[in-house]
């Protein structure tokens, strides 16, 4: 069985909805997970937001303005009219239900229902176009198998005994859909798996029932060697090993969630990057046999992101003191992306600055504290291990003649990481793509 993910742009539109059918093979035995339609997520977290602060007039217009984008869309998809009749229901009982929400006192678990509500109508619009056009399907609710712990982690295998069992049910349906994104948390509690976790859901689900393959199907053809963006030239990478593409997911390659690589890697099921607007280029393979020795792959940046400088004496032949730095990360959830360190000082990065300030409070006590934002890693990925040579020294070469405030080399053996000023972002990326490819 394989699992195809299409994200929001693919579902953008009745037109695009509908062409799911030129990638899509219904008689091949597959579950395809769909984002909610492009805008639609973006537009939920207004809504919540509004009622967050209690202006629930401001959130009846928002909501207005967005389900008459709704109308317009199943009027576009439906060609009959018990086919509009199903979607006319199906998106007055979703905006029923958010507006329902002003009556009550909204917390962080109606704020998360609220932002379900996209996938759940995207998902079953396709389901029953796909009857008005007399194509069997099965809609498979994912608050019924995806569930994550008290950690936020995702159960595995408990996902994947739940879903064995209800697809077991129906061993005659080749096409199965369900949502991205969402699931149902350690209390039960509707839930999601952060932005972008379509991609997330797609793997989860593979690695859960062992999957021949994922196909995640966005609007690019494949994870390219530089962001196109910025950089002319670019090429998509034909295959990349499960290592290389977590890190260049992790730093910055937008095309696919860097948390999305890891299940597939554990439980060994290819990853496939495609085009929906291309659908016979080849795309990105991912596997754990698509390292290439002696070579770079791929250059990625990451941005928003904080450079905090601690300078003390006492760090000096002194032992734990990193630890006690360290827990004070931990205490306020929050990652550390790069780290250097001398005798006396060390330097780390963050992107999540929720908890700032009081981190900062609490690392002054260690010594004298610098912090600079506006920082961007730019992360160079390809075969750094012991035995290559020089492959350092030509990303170095390349940003020689710009300010870099970190560097870190030799925590991978498949990236080398430069931290500089998000203004000279945009160079060091055509620089290295220069230098580099």
């Amino acid at each position: 069985m394989k699992v195809l993910k299409f994200g929001g742009t693919s579902v953008g539109s009745a037109v695009r909805i509908k062409g799911l059918l030129d990638i899509v093979n219904p008689t091949e035995r597959q579950i395809v997970v769909l984002s909610a339609v492009a805008g639609t997520t973006n537009a939920l977290v207004e809504i919540g937001q509004a009622y967050t602060v209690g202006k629930k007039d401001e959130a009846k217009d928002l909501i207005k303005k967005h389900k008459d984008k709704y109308e317009d869309l199943i009027k576009e998809l439906f060609n009959t009219e018990a086919g509009y009749k199903n979607g006319k229901e199906l998106i007055d009982y979703h905006f029923n239900l958010i507006s329902s929400l002003a009556n009550e006192l909204f917390t962080p678990i109606e704020e998360k229902i609220i932002l379900a509500q996209g996938e759940l109508m995207s998902t079953a619009l396709w389901h029953f176009y796909l009857n008005e056009i007399g194509i069997s399907s099965v809609l498979l609710p994912a608050l019924d198998f995806m569930k994550i712990d008290e950690d936020n982690e995702p159960m595995v295998e408990y996902i994947g005994e739940k879903l064995s069992t209800i697809l077991a049910q129906h061993p005659e349906n080749t096409l199965f859909i369900t949502q991205g994104f969402i699931c149902r948390n350690s209390f039960g509690e509707i839930d999601n798996l952060r932005r972008g976790g379509s991609d997330y859901t797609a793997s989860l689900i593979g690695a859960a029932i062992r999957a021949n393959e994922v196909q995640i199907w966005t609007d690019i053809d494949g994870m390219h060697n530089n962001d196109p963006r910025v950089v002319k030239g670019t090429t998509p990478i034909a295959h990349l090993s499960f290592d290389e593409a977590a890190e260049l997911a992790y730093f910055g390659a937008k095309i696919l969630h860097p948390q999305s690589v890891f299940p597939a890697q554990k439980y060994n099921v290819p990853v496939r990057l495609l085009n929906t607007m291309e659908p016979n280029a080849k795309g990105t393979l991912i596997s754990k046999d698509g390292a290439q020795k002696g070579c770079i792959r791929a250059i990625a940046a990451k941005d928003g992101i904080t450079a905090i400088h601690i300078h003390s004496s006492r760090m000096l032949l002194a032992y734990g003191f990193l630890r006690r730095v360290f827990e004070i990360f931990e205490r306020y959830k929050t990652p550390i992306d790069m780290i250097t360190t001398s005798e006396v000082a060390v330097s780390l990065t963050i992107d999540d600055t929720t908890n700032l300030a009081d981190i900062i409070k609490e690392v002054e006590d260690f010594g004298s504290v610098t912090v600079d934002g506006d920082q961007t890693i730019v992360c160079v990925v390809g075969d750094f291990g012991l035995n290559s040579h020089g492959y350092a020294a030509r990303v170095l070469d390349a940003v020689k003649h710009l300010p870099v405030r970190m560097i870190s080399y030799g925590g991978s053996d498949f990236n080398v990481s430069i931290l500089l000023n998000s203004d000279h972002k945009t160079e060091a990326l055509r620089s290295l793509h220069n230098r580099l490819f």
